[in-house]
């Protein structure tokens, strides 16, 4: 089997996995009748223009339903496991370092999908500008991308090893 760094491919630990699959399960079943036993009570109550549980509940409705099309999202490209990773590449499901331009300070984060938030650590996303410009560099690479008010930030790569957790 060739492992590929495809960008639809969210890596996931078992553990996160689990509890979106959870979250998924409890908002696509109990929660929907949840919210549909609200809307049907403030239905109840007379005129639905004037009536604020309606309109809160209908808004409610609208960002469980959001919430279960991200998540099948996710769900549907996800792979469970560890990322294909090489010692000294950066890619998701490695711990990395970099050092900015200009600033003595380094940082280390974990690059991997934001639904891996629960890691100790600052988790950067492969899409995000960062994560997108240091994808698949080497230690010892420098590395330009654009900030949002439109300027550039270069970073130094200066580790990247497997994430092993806490």
């Amino acid at each position: 089997m060739t492992e590929t760094r495809a960008d639809n491919v969210t890596w996931l630990t078992q553990e996160a996995y689990d509890r979106l699959k959870a979250e998924l399960d409890h908002l696509s079943g109990p929660g929907r009748i949840e919210i549909a036993q609200k809307i049907e009570a403030a239905r109840e109550e007379g005129d639905l223009r004037e009536n604020g549980g309606y309109h809160a509940a209908k808004e409610e409705q609208g960002k469980i339903e959001g919430r279960i099309l991200q998540l099948q999202g996710i769900l549907e490209n996800a792979r469970v496991g560890e990322a294909p990773r090489t010692e000294g590449v950066v890619g998701p499901g490695m711990t990395v370092t970099v050092a900015f331009e200009g600033d003595d300070e380094e940082v280390t984060f974990l690059l991997a999908s934001r639904e891996e938030s629960g890691a100790p650590i600052d988790v950067y996303s492969p899409k995000s500008p960062l994560g997108a410009a240091i994808n698949g560099k080497k230690v010892g690479v420098k590395a330009t991308y654009s900030l949002p008010n439109g300027r550039s930030m270069t970073v130094e790569i200066l580790d990247a090893t497997p994430y092993v957790g806490a």
